[in-house]
Parts: structure tokens; C-alpha cells; sequence
């Protein structure tokens, strides 16, 4: 398969609607995969966890961790990173950030629905966490388009 170059992983990352798909380790041993809600935002990968969630406590537990973003319609981009977790906001500190927390949301839901969705879980702090992509292993991958070789990953 292919790679992705530089210039076609960030416009994949920047598209709306992907969901990415986080692996961490519980403090058993056991691993979880959560999909959520993320943006590309100076480098980083960044998504936001809620205050009680098990992958905030996984992250300052061990900040190792596995992102996926893929697609299923052809060309079945896929981007993976293996990287090191920064909380950059605690929870609390919502207010510092809340418009990239809005932006976020606009990427999946239309501009009313957002800040509807932004406002309405006001009550539920949520962390600002980011991987950075220039710290992390990443792998792309597509299918081949037209007459191009698939090889490459």
C-alpha cells in the first residue's frame, strides 16, 4: 500500500467527520480502544476526555498511546500513531479553551449543534489532551490510485 504523503495526511486529518480511535492500557493490564471527537491543532492531535473518564486516568497513569484515524470508503486512508500523551488543559480549565473545544464539535455536528453541544456539557469538565505528531511513530497508508504500485507502507 502506499503511503500518505505530508501535504494528503494533514488535508486527511483536517477533513470533518473521522473519528479517531485511542488505545490505552488500564492499570490491569487490559487494553482500551475509545473512539472520539478529535482536530489537528498546531501539530497535535488533540481530543478531549471527560473528568471521571478511564482514559484520562490511563493517560496520567501511563501516557503511552495508540491513535487510529481511517476511513471506509475507498481510498481507505489510514494514519497511526504511536506517541506520548500532554494533558495540556486539566479539567476545570474548560473556559481557557472552549473554542477550539467548539471547533472540535464543528467538525462533526453543524455550527447550532455544536455550540448546543458545547453549552450543554458545561457540567462535565473535560481534560485538553494532545500527541504530538512530530514526537510520535506514524504510519499511512491508502490504496493504490489508478496505475500507482502497492507498495510503500
Amino acid at each position: 500500500m502506499p503511503k500518505l504523503t505530508d501535504h494528503e495526511t494533514d488535508a486527511f486529518l483536517a477533513e470533518p467527520g473521522h473519528l479517531i480511535r485511542i488505545a490505552t492500557v488500564d492499570a490491569d493490564g487490559f487494553p482500551r480502544n475509545v473512539p472520539l471527537w478529535f482536530i489537528l491543532h498546531e501539530g497535535m492531535i488533540v481530543f478531549t476526555p471527560r473528568i471521571r473518564s478511564v482514559l484520562l486516568e490511563n493517560v496520567r497513569r501511563d501516557p503511552r498511546i495508540g491513535l487510529t484515524i481511517d476511513e471506509d470508503p475507498l481510498p481507505y486512508r489510514k494514519v497511526t500513531l504511536q506517541g506520548t500523551a500532554q494533558i495540556i488543559h486539566e479539567p476545570g480549565e474548560d473556559d481557557v479553551w472552549r473554542e477550539l473545544y467548539t471547533n472540535i464539535a464543528r467538525r462533526y455536528v453543524p455550527e447550532e449543534g455544536a455550540i448546543a453541544y458545547v453549552t450543554g456539557t458545561d457540567d462535565q469538565p473535560r481534560a485538553l489532551i494532545g500527541v504530538p505528531l512530530a514526537t510520535s511513530r506514524v504510519l499511512t497508508w491508502r490504496m493504490p490510485v489508478e496505475d500507482e504500485k502497492g507498495t510503500g507502507i
